[in-house]
């Protein structure tokens, strides 16, 4: 009898299998729930995708619902093999437990490629951009005109204009994964956020309709309304569709293939197509790749000193303890839907973090548990380097902080705000202006060899305002904004 092929929550697509009459195993742990509070939508999600690919697999399929892997592969009691999983604990305990480990799938780059890549001229920084630049040129992605197709002609808006995506329907699987974690719960398992109706596809034909709506719909403005926040719609032109590729419902590089024909028919502008390709081939390959390349030299490497815990405000998704318009409303978004685009996580909740010195990991993990499609993977690159620069410098030049008045730039957050992004100090001086200079101030001799952050010093860098801004941040202490 032939080995069975052991699906990762993570591995639910098609192209993680191969042998049409392969057996199939697909495991419950409910351990993994056990560990630390986790969204309740992630934990629905999860469980809802793995046991819609059981129905959809029928008889071929095994579903064990167990307290641990190891415990689910002792009862099936057969040779298992899986897709190179995503985290290293995975990995270890699957070579442990004598299960063959082939080739990673769901991924554009291999890590052969990467690691030729990275250790060319040995570099001692590798960034994203280079990268991706050469990604692009490997796999032939944008890198040949379009001839003289016309874009269709768009209107400038304000704000996107697209019909609602196909809806996500529940079925009685949702249901039953309702039951189960209300049972849970009952039974002590700790959830954060709410419980609200499926948001995220669960299956393959679900995530692929929403993929070709992205495409059809919101891809042309994708390039404009990308980096741009707003408390009116939280989605502008994003896919949402994140949770879809870790979770492996989609194949990145399908997708970026659709992306560039769109951009070919002239249905979309390059701008639009290349900044939806850099996300798939640039900045989540650059991520996985990380994470397997650098990740075991990143937890040692704080350059910024930052320890302070996680406030339990915070942690606990207490949007209504916040008065700050911006970081409100994203933590409330990451309560009731357990997502928020990347300039939200970057420029309110990451950033807002930074400058107040909480400890990076503790943030990874937070990201982690509380958005539906955390990986450890992604977030330890994401925080640790990109937000936090904690890894010396191997994702980005600086750290990723900012002010009010940047916030104001790219959202229409302040205008219906208590506090004023120009203001450092006093009853209406904006939480993260202050939190910046702050962030200067504690940080100034680690920052004055960034020629952008020295520039922001100098320009602060007045004895008796120093002396108030700081103060103002310890008296606002871990209290909510």
């Amino acid at each position: 009898m032939s080995s069975h092929r052991w699906l990762l929550a993570d591995q639910l697509g098609p192209h993680f299998l191969d042998d049409p009459d392969q057996p199939v195993l697909l495991v419950e742990a409910r351990d993994l729930f056990r560990r630390r509070p986790v969204h309740r939508q992630k934990a629905h999600l999860i469980l809802s995708a793995l046991r819609h690919r059981a129905a959809e697999l029928g008889d071929r399929a095994v579903l064990l619902r167990a307290d641990t892997f190891r415990a689910a592969l002792t009862r099936l009691g057969t040779a298992v093999e899986v897709c190179h999983p995503t985290t290293r604990a995975a990995l270890a305990f699957a070579r442990s437990a004598g299960v063959r480990v082939l080739p990673p799938r769901g991924f554009v780059t291999g890590q052969a490629e990467f690691a030729a890549w990275a250790d060319r001229g040995r570099r001692v920084r590798l960034r994203m951009t280079d990268f991706y630049r050469d990604a692009r040129r490997r796999h032939g992605v944008l890198t040949e005109p379009a001839g003289n197709r016309p874009v269709r002609s768009m209107p400038r808006r304000d704000r996107p204009e697209a019909p609602p995506p196909p809806p996500i329907e529940e079925d009685e699987i949702d249901a039953g994964v309702r039951r189960d974690l209300d049972r849970w719960a009952d039974e002590g398992v700790r959830f954060v956020g709410r419980d609200a109706p499926r948001r995220h596809p669960a299956t393959h034909a679900e995530a692929q309709a929403r993929l070709e709506h992205f495409l059809r719909y919101r891809l042309a403005e994708y390039g404009r309304f990308g980096a741009v926040m707003s408390a009116d719609d939280p989605v502008l032109a994003h896919s949402v569709l994140s949770s879809s590729f870790n979770l492996g419902l989609l194949d990145p590089e399908p997708a970026v293939r659709r992306a560039e024909q769109e951009w070919r028919a002239g249905s979309v502008p390059r701008s639009a197509a290349e900044a939806f390709v850099r996300q798939l081939l640039g900045w989540r390959e650059f991520l996985w790749q990380l994470y397997w390349y650098v990740e075991p030299r990143w937890r040692a490497d704080d350059w910024l000193p930052a320890a302070e815990p996680l406030p339990r405000w915070f942690a606990d998704l207490d949007a209504d303890a916040v008065e700050a318009r911006c970081l409100a409303d994203v933590l409330a978004g990451v309560r009731d839907r357990a997502w928020a685009h990347h300039s939200q996580r970057l420029l309110v909740l990451n950033n807002y973090a930074l400058q107040r010195g909480w400890s990076p990991t503790e943030l990874a993990e937070w990201f982690r548990c509380s958005f539906v499609d955390g990986t450890g993977w992604a977030m330890n690159a994401t925080v640790l380097g990109l937000s936090h620069y904690a890894d010396l410098g191997r994702i980005e030049t600086r750290p990723y902080a900012v002010d009010g008045t940047y916030v104001d730039e790219i959202s229409d957050y302040c205008g219906g705000c208590r506090y004023v992004p120009e203001r450092a100090v006093g009853d209406t001086a904006c939480p993260y202006t202050g939190g910046f200079e702050s962030f200067l101030h504690r940080n100034r001799e680690r920052l004055v060899s960034d020629p952008r952050l020295a520039a922001e010093l100098a320009g602060r860098d007045d004895p008796h305002r120093r002396e108030s801004v700081l103060a103002q941040e310890e008296k606002r202490g871990d209290d909510p904004p």
